[in-house]
């Protein structure tokens, strides 16, 4: 088992992430010991966004970081605990909350799904999501 740098990188479909997280300079609080709970999307989800986004995101660096810790829990929140959770909200490491639905799978703030759920690594989890979450405030 991997931390979630190390995972994520090894899955090979979260390229634009570790690029954005690598930009940030967030590579090092993601490889320490956590646990966090991350809410990854995945190179599709990225694909989804307008384009240029991404690549303005990369030259807004205080934008980009408080969109990607807009998609970490602090501590490790498994499936089995997210499903106990429908109607609550979550305190996202940048000060947002997301809301947290299960009817018809797991939803973060109404509309992006929870695609692949519990890949467990050394110091927290990954959820796979199928969209990029935007904070209220980007």
């Amino acid at each position: 088992m991997h931390d979630i740098i190390d995972t994520a990188v090894a899955a090979g479909s979260f390229k634009t992430l570790a690029a954005a997280v690598t930009a940030a300079g967030l590579v090092p609080t993601l490889k320490g010991t956590g646990p966090f709970t991350v809410f990854a999307p995945s190179d599709e989800a990225f694909a989804k966004l307008p384009a240029g986004t991404v690549e303005a995101l990369l030259a807004d660096l205080p934008k980009l970081t408080a969109i990607l810790t807009y998609h970490v829990v602090a501590g490790k929140v498994m499936a089995a605990d997210v499903m106990t959770m429908d109607g609550k909200s979550a305190a996202t490491v940048n000060g947002g909350m997301v809301s947290i639905s299960t009817k018809d799978g797991v939803h973060i703030n109404d509309s992006v799904k929870v695609v692949t759920t519990d890949i467990e690594c050394t110091n927290g989890v990954i959820h796979v999501i199928d969209s990029v979450l935007l904070p209220p405030t980007v």
